[in-house]
């Protein structure tokens, strides 16, 4: 994975637990504005529309350079519109990125090994 892949991934991971809990404070708000005369909803709608461009943008640009199938890009984009499915999304991303660490050092253990294989012999 190249540093603008890993980029990518991590954008995306930061972007997607914030949208997360502003999904679910927008929610509330809803239900107070319908229930109390609080109504914060214009405030958090504007907020929580302004994260929810920029995961699509950063889910876009994930799913660009990963070469992700279409069933894992459209999981991550389903993530986005369920309440509290930015979390999941983030546990996820995250694992991803650690696995394809671990892969990169994987691949460059093996690379050493080779060139110190043909250098002794």
């Amino acid at each position: 994975m190249d540093i603008k892949t890993a980029s990518a991934l991590r954008r995306l991971r930061l972007v997607s637990a914030p949208e997360a809990i502003s999904f679910l404070l927008l929610l509330v708000c809803s239900v107070l504005k319908r229930t109390t005369d609080f109504n914060a909803v214009p405030v958090m709608g504007a907020i929580h529309g302004v994260l929810f461009i920029l995961y699509v943008i950063f889910w876009l640009d994930a799913w660009n350079r990963t070469r992700w199938d279409v069933k894992r890009a459209a999981l991550y984009f389903v993530l986005s519109v369920l309440p509290a499915g930015g979390f999941f999304a983030e546990r996820k991303l995250k694992q991803e990125a650690e696995d394809a660490v671990g892969a990169v050092i994987a691949a460059r253990a093996r690379k050493e090994g080779e060139k110190e294989g043909a250098v002794g012999a």
